[in-house]
């Protein structure tokens, strides 16, 4: 490539000074850094440099000799993600920046605009694992560190934001790494989109690639995995973008490879895969042996390959033909052929004396081995390879072959046999990843071969080049289409930009009378040869500019590609595009005995290069039946490879034009495949043959560099005055300083959102920010230094007073010490001689009690010892006592712990069973996106509102426009007469003048109109937009429902296999419970799995119905087949009729409207009809049109690509139908409920309503259908009817009622008349009668009542023994049986104990409820509870209540109402759970209402260990008849479950906001610099999907948000600690994995801001009181993290202090962030190489899990202390707006 083309503007615009950095061309390293020694200016012709290794150096500069150099990048933008990020872009940087990122900083991923340049590193590394892919997925392209990984989340995001299918382009030369790169861009995808069912798609879509590695790939001296084929893989997804199939398109298979292998380069993998396994029993019967054996495989004198085990990638290969189902017989048929064809190569054929004929040896042990293989008649074969057919018109004969010419056919029989078998594998591979669900969209992975140019360049390379001229050219066109967006987008101007276009190169290919037809058209004549073809190219192609004829040959020829020239030897070129293969051998090997080989070559239409998955269907392979067909000699040979490729290649080009590209390109850093070693010769070949230096070029040429406002203001800031920051628009601040700094406005441009630079300028910017920056270091330094100078001084007069004071107080002290001295001697002297007398004294008496005391002493010690040992005797009995017992209690203990287990597991997989079955079902879908339907409708109606204000707006201008033309006839006559009467030429003057005034008016009232009807339909786009957009949303909203829903089942069936031990006592219970028992049943509805509502017309359906057919029968059976398209017709009829009828109905309805409707009511009717009828007329057309080209397709036999035209239009037009046909229906819906309410409105107003409902009707622009009217009267009809009868069996039953308290009434009377006269009777009689009288009747009563009291306890007590029996009975043999039929009498139950409640004085903390009303309980303090509603209670209330009803339930004893009650509040929690499975608040208050009830069961128990709390009121609480344990192991699982649920929604809630907050967010103002970046952050990506920016203080809120809920709540505070501290290791997992993904966060300015951020989060731990929960210690690595970033990294005690400081970071993270660093000015230094091998070298010994990314899906394990409650059950109070009347406190 031209250097000119890259040379930038900035260099003659200013002056080269002294030690400007520049770079120079090489020989040898092709580009060198050089320094400026000495001014430059223009025209001198010699610049005077210094190189790095400080030569000096004179470069001459002129025309005629070198061009001005090329200035070096600023340091601090060397080593960037993107390219285009560069200040200067051209070859030299872009190599360097490649260059410096791999070597030193081990970077294998480069931007380049649109384009990843991936550098293959010759080693394993560890950033392809499933946490990288986690970490990438849904994060924009720019946001992380360049990888494969991104360039796949672009795609797979765009795919389903855009609904628009995407390619991903790897190319690059042999070695690059292409293979790898689409593996693991295609693991992406099945890692993200896996399949939403059982079926495992994307493990087949990843088996695929060792089948095609095995039969495709090559060790060549390049590469020792070479791909000797073109694939293109399309991985089809569904509405919820997950993979359901994936097709395979195959070009340009090297067939040659198999017959011939150069020096030191292998065949196929398959066959010495096949070779190292002959030894297995299996494969016995194909006479196979070593691969040095066969001539087929040992030609390149190097059947190894280091490093590689061919046995076991057989193995490998064998194991994904079984995953895509290929059967052992068809493996066993497959290795046959292999097999056949290496003995095929060792067939002898030796020449006869004569030279023209040969013959093969007899009993030939190969031939023989061939034959039996392929099941073949070994005589027909030995001849027909020595001997073919010649066919005249008159005769046919046989003719003997020379010994090369048989060669040359056997070779030709092998290459035709094995390019067979790959295609069948090929179609076989595309059959099992084939899915019969209907494809929503694709993403295509392009593994294409790069640009090749070797010393001897064939027929192959021809054809390489020729695909890679073609993908070079959509590749500029995208770039350049880009490129203009992104101006159009901006609002800058645009100019043309000059691109290379390689049209004329490949017009020279591909043209007419071009390469590769003149090849063509010698391969047809009879005795043409490579000469010839080659003499023909000379004359035809000799004045094109790409094509050139070598000086010293006459067969070869040279073709100027895009990347280089290109020289190519004729010899072979009509033989291979030929590809001849005898008729006689094929038809030999038609006549096999085995069914596969025989199957490949039935199809006699098939190419013998071109796989049959090439079909327009990229999702799609059609199988159908084979057809006999007419026999025509050599008719399979006819198309030739070049035209066969040709045409494959056009396909290719149709689909990735159809599809959003993203673009790989592949660098091989050098030829001796050596890790991390970069040749910079070979990686410029490279760099230009793959295009990335024409996308710098394109960069170059227009605006590169692009700032958005607010980054250039924080990072240019310094440059500003102190007025210009007082001004709130940053835009008017950038502008004004931009104008200031650079007076050439031609040197950048204002757009919307950015400012965009040419080249060069960033540099300059920089440049005087680093000037700005120095001064103002300079005068710091300035102030500093003075500042010391002051102190030092300051510091040394003090030191001088000082020095005086302690010298003159010295004298002083030394004359007191001297006085005394005097004085203490006299002293010393008195004390001396008391001290001797005392001395004396003290002896004497110490001797006396020194005798006592050991007198003493010994009695006592003999005393003790007596003591010690009885003493010792009893603790040795007493231990010895305690184990004994202490090991028969643990024997026993252990085996009933033993027992137990046992027990328990039987149970929990009987439990197990059962709930997988109930597992499998989902109903929670059925209610989504019910309002979507009113949402279009409402849309189209606001459309319908603003077409009627621009027919309006229209029709005033053009009554303003006649009104206007008016006029100016007017004063046109006038100024006509003026003329006639006056000649005045002033007057004549001011008339014209007059007249331009009023065109000029016109002409403003012209575009205003135009600027209307713009509005109006930018308005009715934006609408359109609208309603795509709601429709996606929806889709997408399904989308994430069902993601859900697969996650959460996926979670509870894990849970369920953790804890079985729950699902077995729930099944042992439930074999005991009442009710009905589900039927397992698979079977689910589709309308309850559907995202949108279906319409129920035979219509709609037909018409899907069409498509659906025309899909699936393929394009040319669907052409010829009249009736598919029958019932397009027959709707489009019905539709007519409809709109007929709806007419007509109008009409009628019109003629009942009043008289005094306005005439724009009439008028917008009628343009109303108009429309309609104006539809009508283009279906009727586009009818007409799909008629047509079904009889054009019909009368002709076209080619795909017409097929494939008529095909789409098909597609076209019955997709328009379909919609035209929804929108239809919906108007009729409309319709029909706007009938149902006025019908509703005219059986309840008078007919002056109904009259005035009908212009309603009319304004609502939808005809109305007088049979549905009927419909709907006759439907309310019916409903008047039903609520009469409804009011009449009230009326009767209110009668009833009021019957039955008038007899009660009377009742009531006639006792009060009895015992009126009773009374009366007692007072007429005596005191003793009255008394006696008295007792008698008490007597009576009592007795009447105890003998109802006993008949009552008889029959309890005999339904009791009845109860029992039938339990027992129940327990042995039937234990699933419905226990509903058991007679129960709960009114006596309730009698007693209302009786006995009444005998109670005191409640004793008890609630007691009626059996039926158990549901009722449940629904509303569980499935109806709301937090709100109790929160202004006691928190956890509604445990407490629950546990008042069990603890009811256990004093009357009844099992089986506390059985029930606990099962049914377990399953409520779990469905409230279930349904609010991303509510917080909801989650949390179960959480705490299940352990408060857990700590209830704990509390009240009555065991010991849980009662040393309680008072003794709590005591006399406690349960009496049942033993909870087991409740409580179900209620402790049950909370764990929650617990995890509570993690992982507070997680999903804090997840957008982490890496924003912690990373992004200034926490300290103006801390932050921004760096150049390059415009990859413009990916469209980005373009709309921007989220909310979070700042630190919106995490620490929602933190202490999730911290008050809990407490309110009732939550313990040990459990919302765990919960917190889980929180704080999630935000360090994902603060960590992306600082280590992204460059631009690894710097000093952002380690402090980090710091900050922590810091705060730790202040609120303590604010909180949290910091003793752990939290602190999970962000410790995030802590090293940021101080990593802060210290310093020069020296060797430097990284000792690293080493010890970072003891939480792994050494691969410590060595990645290194990596990563990037200063952010140029008075910061990079972290150099050796200072990182340093680290490296001090970590060997660390024993450290070798892990980059952190686990973001662990999860702590939580423990439940227990926390018994100090509330009083008797004293609880329940508020009356629960609505719990129901319950009785006992």
């Amino acid at each position: 490539m031209d250097p000119k083309l890259f040379k930038l503007n900035i260099f003659v615009c200013v002056l080269v000074f002294q030690y400007t950095r520049v770079w120079i061309p090489d020989p040898e390293d092709v580009w060198r850094a050089a320094e400026i020694i000495k001014d430059y200016k223009e025209g001198e012709p010699i610049l005077y440099l210094k190189l790095e290794d400080e030569t000096p150096l004179e470069y001459r500069i002129g025309p005629k000799d070198n061009a001005l150099p090329f200035l070096r990048n600023p340091d601090i933008l060397v080593g960037e993600n993107d390219l285009t990020a560069l200040s200067y872009l051209h070859e030299p940087a872009v190599l360097h920046n490649l260059k410096v990122r791999f070597t030193e900083s081990n970077h294998i991923y480069t931007y380049c605009g649109i384009v990843l340049v991936a550098i293959n590193p010759y080693e394993q590394l560890q950033i392809y694992g499933e946490e990288v892919i986690n970490a990438y997925s849904g994060q924009n392209m720019g946001d992380m560190d360049p990888h494969i990984f991104a360039v796949a989340e672009e795609a797979y995001k765009q795919m389903a934001r855009d609904e628009r299918n995407q390619s991903i382009i790897v190319s690059g030369e042999s070695g690059a790494g292409k293979t790898v790169s689409a593996k693991y861009a295609m693991r992406f995808f099945a890692t993200v989109g896996g399949s939403a069912n059982d079926t495992n798609v994307e493990e087949k879509v990843l088996a695929s690639s060792p089948i095609m590695e095995a039969i495709g790939n090559a060790k060549t001296t390049r590469n020792d995995n070479s791909s000797r084929f073109g694939k293109y893989i399309q991985i089809g997804f569904d509405r919820s973008y997950h993979i359901i199939g994936a097709n395979m398109r195959t070009y340009l298979l090297e067939k040659s490879r198999v017959v011939f292998q150069a020096e030191d380069e292998r065949n196929y993998h398959i066959f010495y895969q096949l070779c190292a396994s002959a030894s297995l029993p299996e494969f016995k019967d194909l006479a196979l042996t070593s691969a040095e054996d066969f001539i087929f495989t040992s030609q390149g004198e190097n059947i190894f390959i280091e490093g590689v085990n061919d046995a076991e990638d057989f193995e490998k290969t064998r194991e994904a033909f079984t995953l895509l189902g290929v059967n052992d017989s068809n493996q066993s048929s497959i290795f046959r052929i292999i097999a056949s064809i290496l003995h095929l190569g060792n067939v002898e054929i030796c020449s006869e004396r004569d030279g023209d004929s040969c013959h093969i040896l007899k009993n030939d042990p190969h031939l023989a081995h061939f034959c039996q293989l392929l099941g073949v008649e070994l005589e027909q074969m030995e001849h027909w390879l020595c001997h073919r057919k010649l066919v005249t018109t008159s005769e046919t004969y046989v003719k003997n072959m020379s010994r090369k010419q048989a060669a040359n056919a056997r070779d030709a029989l092998a290459k035709h046999i094995y390019a067979h078998m790959f295609d069948w594998i090929v179609e076989y591979v595309n059959k099992s990843l084939h899915t019969s669900s209907k494809q929503h969209s694709f993403i295509g992975v392009l593994d294409i071969y790069g640009f090749e140019t070797f010393e001897i360049n064939s027929f192959e390379q021809f054809c390489i080049n020729y695909a890679n001229e073609k993908l070079q050219q959509q590749f500029n066109q995208h770039v350049f289409k880009l490129e203009q967006e992104e101006y159009m987008k901006e609002q800058i101007p645009w100019t043309l930009i000059d691109f290379y276009d390689n049209q004329p190169c490949i017009d020279v290919i591909e043209a007419k009378l071009g390469i590769l037809d003149l090849l063509d058209e010698e391969c047809k004549v009879p005795k043409g040869t490579d000469q010839n073809w080659c003499q023909k190219l000379f004359d035809r192609l000799s004045s094109s500019v790409h094509f050139q004829k070598p000086r010293m040959s006459n067969t070869s020829f040279i073709v100027i590609h895009f990347a280089d020239k290109v020289e190519y030897q004729c010899d072979g070129f009509l033989e291979k595009n030929r590809d001849t293969v005898y008729e006689e051998q094929i038809n030999i090997l038609k006549a096999s005995k085995f069914q596969l080989m025989a199957d490949l070559f039935q199809d006699t239409n098939k190419d013998s290069s071109i796989s049959t998955s090439s079909s327009s269907k990229s999702s799609r392979v059609n199988v159908r039946a084979s057809k006999p067909t007419p026999k025509v000699p050599n008719k399979e040979h006819r198309k030739t490879v070049g035209h066969q490729f040709r045409s494959s290649l056009q396909l290719l080009m149709e689909t990735l034009n159809a599809t959003t590209p993203h673009y790989v390109r592949c660098i091989k850093p050098n030829d001796e495949k050596e890790a991390f070693s970069f040749e910079s010769r070979r990686a410029v070949q490279q760099l230009r043959a793959c295009g990335v230096l024409e996308t710098i070029r394109i960069s170059a040429a227009g605006y590169p560099s692009r700032w958005t406002y607010p980054d250039f203001f924080n990072r240019y800031r310094v440059l500003m005055k102190k007025s210009d920051m007082t001004i709130g628009d940053k835009k008017l601040v950038c502008r004004n300083l931009l104008e200031t700094l650079v007076k050439d406005p031609d040197k950048f441009q204002f757009g919307k959102t950015k400012i965009f630079f040419r080249a060069g300028q960033v540099a300059y910017l920089e440049k005087l920010r680093a000037d700005k920056f120095r001064s103002a270091c300079i005068k710091i330094q300035k102030t500093v230094r003075g500042w010391l100078q002051r102190v030092r001084y300051q510091k040394i007069r003090k030191s001088a007073i000082n020095l005086q004071r302690y010298g003159r107080g010295y004298m002083a002290r030394r004359y007191a010490e001297q006085l005394r001295l005097t004085r203490a001697a006299l002293i010393f002297q008195k004390q001396y001689r008391m001290v001797r007398e005392r001395r004396d004294y003290l002896r004497v008496r110490q001797a006396v009690v020194t005798i006592q005391a050991f007198t003493r002493g010994t009695l006592t010690r003999r005393i003790f010892q007596e003591f010690l040992l009885h003493h010792k005797a009893m603790m040795i009995q007493k231990h010895v006592r305690g184990w004994l017992t202490r090991r028969k209690f643990r024997r026993a203990r252990n085996a009933a712990i033993t027992i137990q287990c046992a027990y328990r597991r039987m149970r929990a997989k009987r439990e197990l069973k059962q709930l997988k079955i109930e597992a499998r079902s989902a109903q929670h879908l059925k209610k989504l996106n019910t309002g979507m339907e009113n949402k279009i409708v409402q849309l189209q109606r606001k459309m319908d509102d603003q077409t009627n204000d621009l027919k309006t707006q229209n029709e005033h201008l053009v009554v303003a426009k006649a009104s206007l033309g008016s006029e100016v006839n007017k004063l046109q006559k006038e100024l006509e007469m003026m003329r006639s009467r006056q000649g005045d030429g002033s007057q004549l003057t001011s008339l014209q003048d007059e007249l331009e005034k009023l065109r000029a008016e016109l002409q403003e009232a012209h575009t205003h109109m135009k600027k209307l009807e713009e509005k109006h339909s930018n308005e009715k786009m934006g609408l359109e937009q609208v309603r795509y957009q709601s429709l996606k949303g929806a889709s997408q909203s399904v989308g994430r429902v069902q993601a859900e829903l697969d996650e959460e089942r996926q979670r509870y069936q894990n849970l369920l296999r953790e804890f079985s031990r729950l699902e077995q006592r729930y099944d042992n219970l439930q074999e005991f419970q009442p009710g009905h028992k589900r039927n397992n049943s698979t079977q689910s509805s589709l309308e309850s799995d559907s995202n949108y509502p279906s319409i129920s017309t035979s219509e709609l359906g037909d018409t899907d119905d069409a498509i659906q057919v025309v899909e699936e029968m393929g394009v040319e059976k669907a052409a010829m087949d009249i009736g598919v398209f029958m019932k397009l017709q027959k709707r489009v009829r019905e539709l007519e009729q409809e709109r007929k009828r709806l007419q007509v109905n109008l009409e009628k309805m019109e003629d009942q409207v009043n008289c005094k409707v306005e005439s724009e009511d009439l008028a917008y009717n009628s343009l109303k009809r108009q429309e309609l009828e104006s539809e009508n007329k283009k279906l009727k057309n586009d009818l007409n049109e799909l008629r047509k080209a079904i009889a054009d397709r019909a009368s002709q036999n076209s080619s795909s690509n017409e097929l494939q035209d008529g095909y789409n239009l098909l597609l076209g037009q019955l997709k328009a139908a379909n919609e035209e046909l929804e929108v239809r229906k919906e108007e009729v819906l409309i319709l029909r409920t706007e009938i149902v309410s006025a019908a509703h409105q005219k059986e309840e107003t008078t007919n002056q309503i109904e009259t005035n409902n009908v212009p309603e009707w009319t304004n609502s622009k939808k005809p109305i259908d007088k049979e549905e009217a009927v419909r709907a009267y006759h439907g309310l009809c019916e409903s008047k009817k039903l609520l009469e009868a409804q009011l009449q069996s009230q009326a009767r039953k209110h009668e009833d009622e009021l019957a039955a308290f008038n007899t009660q009434i009377e009742l009531l009377k006639d006792d009060i008349e009895k015992k009126q006269e009773m009374l009366n009777h007692t007072m007429s009689l005596s005191p003793e009668a009255q008394v006696e009288y008295s007792v008698q009747q008490e007597i009576t009563r009592l007795t009447n009542d105890n003998l109802d009291l006993k008949e009552l306890v008889e029959k309890l007590e005999k339904n009791e023994r009845k109860l029992k029996k039938q339990l027992r009975i129940y327990m042995k043999k039937v234990p699933d049986m419905e226990a509903s039929s058991q007679p129960t009498k709960a009114k006596p139950q309730l009698t007693r104990q209302v009786t006995v409640q009444r005998r109670e004085k005191d409640f004793e903390g008890m609630l007691e409820y009626y059996k039926e009303d158990e549901a009722l309980l449940v629904k509303t303090l569980i499935t109806d509870m709301k937090p709100n509603a109790v929160s202004a209670t006691v928190p956890c209330l509604p445990a407490y209540i629950l546990f008042m009803c069990i603890r009811h339930a256990d004093y009357i004893n009844d099992d089986q109402k506390v059985h029930s009650l606990l099962t049914s509040t377990i399953n409520a929690i779990k469905k409230v759970l279930k349904k609010n499975n991303n509510d917080f608040e909801m989650t949390s208050f179960w959480l705490a209402n299940t352990s408060r009830l857990l700590h209830c069961l704990k509390q009240y128990s009555g065991d010991e260990a849980f009662m040393t709390q309680n008072t003794a009121k709590q005591n006399e609480h406690c349960l009496k008849n049942f033993d909870l344990a087991e409740y409580r192991q179900v209620l402790s699982d049950l909370s764990i479950q929650i617990y995890q649920q509570l993690i992982k929604v507070a997680e999903h809630m804090m997840q957008p906001m982490i890496v924003s907050a912690m990373l992004e967010s200034e926490s300290i103002p103006s801390l932050a610099g921004v760096k150049p970046m390059g415009y990859r952050n413009r990916s469209s990506s980005m373009d709309g999907e921007g989220p909310g920016s979070y700042t630190l203080e919106a995490l620490i809120r929602q933190l202490g948000q999730f911290h008050s809920v809990m407490g309110e709540h009732g939550l313990d505070p040990e459990i919302a600690g765990q919960v917190i501290r889980q929180l704080f290791y999630s935000i360090n997992a994902v603060t960590l994995n992306n600082l280590l993904l992204r460059k631009d966060v690894c710097s000093w300015s952002t380690g402090m801001q980090l710091r900050y951020n922590i810091s705060q989060m730790e202040e609120w731990l303590r604010g909180k009181n949290l910091h003793q929960s752990g939290a602190v210690v999970n962000i410790e690595p995030v802590i090293q993290a940021a101080q990593l970033l802060q210290v310093k990294k020069k020296t060797s005690q430097d990284a000792e202090a690293i080493c010890s400081l970072c003891t939480s970071l792994t050494m691969q993270q410590i060595v990645k962030i290194l990596n990563l660093y990037t200063p952010l000015n140029e008075f910061e230094e990079r972290v150099t190489v050796s200072f990182i091998r340093n680290i490296q070298n001090r970590l060997q010994d660390r024993n450290d899990v070798p892990m980059l990314l952190v686990d973001t899906k662990h999860t702590f394990p939580v423990l439940f202390p227990y926390t018994p409650s100090a509330l009083s059950l008797e004293t609880l109070h329940i508020p009356a707006n629960l609505s719990l009347d129901f319950l009785t406190r006992v």
